[in-house]
């Protein structure tokens, strides 16, 4: 009677084992893969800590410099004053925490509108 009880305890303890493992292993697949809404809040966030970042600086106008962030990955356009300004936005923007890479689309504006 003795081993009975014991292979019934024994039994109990690997399906609680088994179902703690299955439990766990669904919960962090569910925390490897955020929800859209989190992942554009984090977008959003960086976007305005490099947007921050380029005001900051100095020698940058950032009045016409549009920053957009996806996963780490940041685009600037827009247009500067100065042609100096372009690299140094760059190294600005690569500088903020969580900026994996930079694409630079800044261009130099033309003066007075480029009319002649």
């Amino acid at each position: 009677m003795k081993v009975v009880d014991m292979l019934k305890a024994l039994s109990v303890v690997v399906c609680v084992a088994v179902a703690s493992s299955a439990y766990a292993q669904s919960s962090d697949a569910m925390a490897a893969a955020p929800s859209a809404k989190t992942v554009k809040k984090v977008n959003r966030k960086l976007g305005l800590d490099v947007r921050r970042a380029l005001s900051k600086a100095q020698g940058i106008d950032v009045s016409n410099i549009f920053v957009r962030a996806r996963g780490g990955a940041v685009v600037l356009t827009g247009t500067v004053p100065d042609g100096a300004q372009i690299p140094k936005a760059e190294e600005v923007a690569k500088g903020v925490a969580g900026v994996t890479s930079v694409t630079n689309k800044i261009t130099l504006a033309q003066p007075n509108g480029g009319g002649g």
